[in-house]
C-alpha cells in the first residue's frame, strides 16, 4: 500500500501550493504531522535549515538557535517583570489594609463611652477602612424585629447568622451580591460587594453580625485573605463586651 501524503516528510518539503491547485499543505497538516512524529527533526536534521525561526547559522549545516534562546529570556524577563509589580502592588494594597484596621481598632480602644465606640462602629469606620457602609446586626428572639433606635444597628431574626454563615464559617465573601435591607437598612441600594463577619458577644449572649459593604464589585471575593477582616471583627467584639461588663 502507497504511503499517504501524510505519512512521508516529502510532502512538507513544497510548502504550500500556489493558488488554485488542490491539495494545499496547511499549517494544521504540518503541526499534526510533528505532534504524530515528534522525532522528526532528529531523523531529519536539515528540515532545520527550511524554518524560519529566528535563529543564525554558523556554517557548515549547524544551525545556532542563541538567537532565539535569547529572545525566549527576554520574553520570561519581560513576564517575570510584570509579576513583581503586581506582587509589589499586591504587597502595598495589604500594607495599606493593615494599616487602616489598625488605625480603626485604636479608635475603638479610644471611645469615651458606649454610645461613643457605637458610633465609631456604625459611621467612622466605613471611612477609616475605605468602605462605603458598616452596620451591626444582633440576633432577637422577639417575634417580630424592630428597628433599632441607634443608626447602623439592625435587629435580626433569631438564627439568622447562621443561616447566612453556616455553623461553622466566621466570614463570609460576596464578590457582587445586591445588600440585603435587613442587614444594610437604606444602604442596601449602593452595596454590590459585601463581607459578613460573625461576632459572638458572649456565651450566652446572642449572636450578632457585622456588614461590610462597597459599590465597587469585585473588592470582596471567595478568594481574598480574611485575616485582617476577621481581626477587626475579633476587636468589635472585645470592645462591644467590654463596654457592656462596665454597664453592669
Amino acid at each position: 500500500m502507497a504511503d499517504r501524503p501524510r505519512d512521508r516528510p516529502e510532502a512538507f518539503a513544497g510548502g504550500v501550493s500556489a493558488p488554485g491547485q488542490g491539495n494545499a499543505t496547511r499549517a494544521e497538516d504540518v503541526i499534526a504531522y510533528l505532534r504524530e512524529h515528534p522525532d522528526f527533526l532528529e531523523s531529519h536534521p536539515d528540515a532545520l535549515s527550511l524554518l524560519r525561526a529566528p535563529s543564525r547559522e554558523t556554517g557548515d549545516g549547524v544551525v545556532d538557535f542563541q538567537h532565539f534562546m535569547l529572545e525566549r529570556f527576554r520574553h520570561d524577563l519581560g513576564r517575570l517583570r510584570d509579576e513583581q509589580k503586581n506582587l509589589i502592588a499586591l504587597s502595598r494594597g495589604n500594607l495599606a489594609s493593615q494599616s487602616r484596621v489598625h488605625k480603626a481598632t485604636l479608635a475603638m480602644l479610644k471611645a469615651t463611652s458606649f454610645e461613643h465606640l457605637l458610633q465609631i462602629l456604625t459611621t467612622d469606620l466605613a471611612v477609616l477602612i475605605d468602605v462605603d457602609v458598616v452596620t451591626l446586626g444582633v440576633e432577637s428572639t422577639a417575634a417580630r424585629t424592630t428597628r433599632m433606635p441607634v443608626h447602623g444597628i439592625h435587629l435580626l431574626r433569631s438564627g439568622m447568622v447562621d443561616q447566612l454563615l453556616g455553623s461553622s464559617r466566621d466570614v463570609l465573601l460576596f464578590a457582587d451580591n445586591k445588600g440585603d435591607p435587613a442587614l444594610f437598612g437604606g444602604a442596601a441600594g449602593l452595596v454590590r460587594s459585601q463581607a459578613l463577619l460573625r461576632l459572638s458577644f458572649a456565651r450566652s449572649g446572642p449572636s450578632g453580625l457585622m456588614c461590610i459593604g462597597t459599590r465597587k464589585p469585585g473588592t470582596f471575593h471567595p478568594g481574598l485573605g480574611t485575616e485582617l477582616l476577621s481581626f477587626l471583627a475579633r476587636a468589635v467584639e472585645i470592645t462591644i463586651a467590654q463596654w457592656l461588663e462596665r454597664g453592669r
